[in-house]
């Protein structure tokens, strides 16, 4: 059995359900994980607030210029030292330590290289995402696409991301980094 923390950032939650009732559906143990502030964005890179089972992490962000999108706090809300703004390249370098574990991500532009390299430098096994402004719609089928190859047809990462990105012009956006 697959076991899958689905990570979910702002805006982003009617693709989360979505995803998350299909892969159940395959027979994946899906644990949905909302983010609301950096704070907790940052407790789930560091590993500390995955299960340790955990094989592949979804993220369900929205992405801009190679970044995470974060929901803007109001100026009293966040706690002394707790980050603003976006999570990028940098970010992730500093706070992630996601080992031994798969990443998929959905967010437009969350595919770009530097953000990869990052995810891989703290110990993943492998990284996908899009570099472009991928369509929503497309992001979600291409997720979905890629779970369906590696539960149901037992097929490779590296086979069922290749399947996965044929659906159109839109899937063809995403990259794997390993």
């Amino acid at each position: 059995m697959l076991n899958v923390a689905l990570v979910v950032g702002f805006n982003s939650d009617l693709e989360a359900q979505s995803i998350r009732a299909s892969l159940e559906y395959f027979g994946a143990k899906v644990i949905t994980y909302w983010i609301g502030r950096p704070k907790e964005f940052i407790e789930i890179l560091s590993g500390k607030g995955l299960y340790d089972d955990i094989n592949y992490v979804v993220f369900c962000f929205h992405g801009e210029e190679g970044k995470f999108v974060m929901e803007e706090l109001g100026e009293g809300i966040y706690e002394q030292d707790e980050p603003q703004g976006y999570f990028g390249s940098a970010e992730i370098y500093k706070y992630a330590k996601l080992h031994n574990t798969h990443i998929v991500n959905s967010g437009c532009t969350l595919g770009e290289k530097k953000l990869a390299e990052s995810f891989l430098r703290s110990g993943v096994k492998s990284y996908i995402g899009s570099i472009d402004y991928v369509d929503g719609n497309a992001a979600l089928m291409f997720t979905i696409r890629l779970f369906y190859g590696l539960i149901n047809h037992e097929k490779t990462l590296e086979d069922a991301f290749q399947e996965a990105s044929l659906i159109d012009e839109e899937t063809r956006t995403f990259r794997f980094y390993k």
